[in-house]
């Protein structure tokens, strides 16, 4: 990335617009090693029999200054242009100029822009006043450049194999991510098959155990309670099997929207309700899509139905035209609420649900003293 780029949000994104904090162990390395150095120090000022006490101090300084750049690198690089300046008057510069030349790594490490820039400049000068002052001791200036140039390399290595972790961190937090997104997604969808599925059979079980005290109905209430709980342990296989990527079995739900009306009307009947069904199922410009969607809509509808309905004419109404096809079903409003079978209201969001997907619209609700539900797909 060149230099004087904006910065971009990514934290993937090598930077040098602003600077950079070292991670922990690069922290921990740094700590160790100053440490080690300034104890040297330490010890070189206090046993040493011919003390440079200037140089021990300088060189603390230093040592100290250094330790700066873990925090606050822009104040790091401005007190170490006062101790070289310090340096330069005990003509001890040449042990600080080695100490900036290391530094190059950490300001290229962790340093903006402008403060890389800023300090490649001034340690340039620093090198060239070293050079050309009248000192008895020749310095190899050359030395500490080829010094700085590699702890500079070292550094940028070093930011680089950072913004690689913090991209590899990312990737990886948004894999996880999307694992458990994948997990929730096929949870709700268990869920909302179980629903689809095992509520409407289970509903007909409840209401014709509540009928087996009737001699009259007894024997269809037995049948029906027998068909609805083998249904219940076919969709129950059906739902598995598709959770496990097996293979599916015969026999499983097709989303036959003729199919779905003929065992709706058998079981509203079998619950007292005169069922009145008009339109062609079987209809060939009836997309597969709407075919699917209405079958699942029938079902739930029917399981509302005999939860909740009251006594009187249930209609199921399919009309298609040139552009849509519309599905109307509508059943009489309970004249007290049946709290025997409890309702979530699920079944009518999932009945939304799919007819939104699939770009329709959908109502529920009381018109005319009815309860009515509609939905519309389109036919492209």
């Amino acid at each position: 990335m060149p230099f004087g780029l904006p910065a971009r949000d990514d934290p993937g994104v090598l930077r040098f617009s602003r600077g950079e904090r070292l991670n922990t162990l690069e922290r921990v390395a740094v700590i160790v090693v100053l440490a080690g150095v300034a104890c040297l120090d330490i010890v070189g000022l206090i046993f040493g029999s011919d003390t440079d006490v200037t140089g021990s101090l300088i060189s603390l300084a230093s040592t100290a200054v250094f330790a700066l750049y873990i925090w606050w690198p822009p104040i790091a690089t401005a007190l170490l242009a006062v101790v070289f300046a310090a340096s330069f008057v005990a003509d001890k510069d040449a042990s600080v100029l080695a100490v900036a030349a290391i530094a190059a790594g950490m300001v290229m490490r962790l340093g903006s822009t402008a403060l890389v820039l800023s300090y490649a400049g001034g340690f340039l000068v620093s090198a060239a006043v070293v050079a050309y002052a009248d000192t008895a001791v020749s310095i190899n200036v050359g030395l500490y450049l080829v010094v700085a140039v590699v702890a500079g390399a070292i550094g940028f290595a070093l930011r680089v194999a950072s913004t690689r972790g913090r991209t590899l961190e990312l990737r990886l937090a948004e894999s996880a991510e999307q694992e458990r997104q994948a997990v929730l997604a096929e949870r709700r969808w268990i869920a909302g098959e179980l629903h689809d599925s095992i509520a409407h059979h289970l509903t007909v079980v409840a209401l014709h155990v509540q009928m087996l005290d009737d001699p009259t109905v007894v024997r269809d209430s037995q049948e029906a309670i027998r068909v609805a709980a083998r249904k219940a342990m076919a969709d129950l296989r059906f739902v598995i099997e598709l959770a496990d990527d097996a293979p599916r079995a015969r026999g499983m739900q097709s989303g036959d929207l003729a199919q779905a009306i003929d065992e709706a009307r058998s079981e509203i009947e079998s619950a007292g309700h005169e069922v009145r069904v008009s339109g062609d199922a079987g209809d060939e410009r009836i997309p597969r899509v709407a075919e699917i969607a209405f079958a699942r809509i029938v079902r739930e509808s029917a399981t509302n139905i005999l939860k909740h309905a009251g006594p009187g004419e249930v209609g199921i109404h399919l009309q298609v035209d040139d552009e849509l096809v519309a599905l109307t079903i509508t059943s009489p409003l309970p004249d007290t609420p049946r709290r025997d079978l409890p309702s979530s209201g699920t079944g009518l969001n999932r009945m939304a649900e799919r007819v939104l997907g699939a770009s329709g619209e959908f109502s529920a609700g009381a018109v005319d003293g009815q309860w009515q539900v509609l939905a519309r797909l389109p036919l492209s």
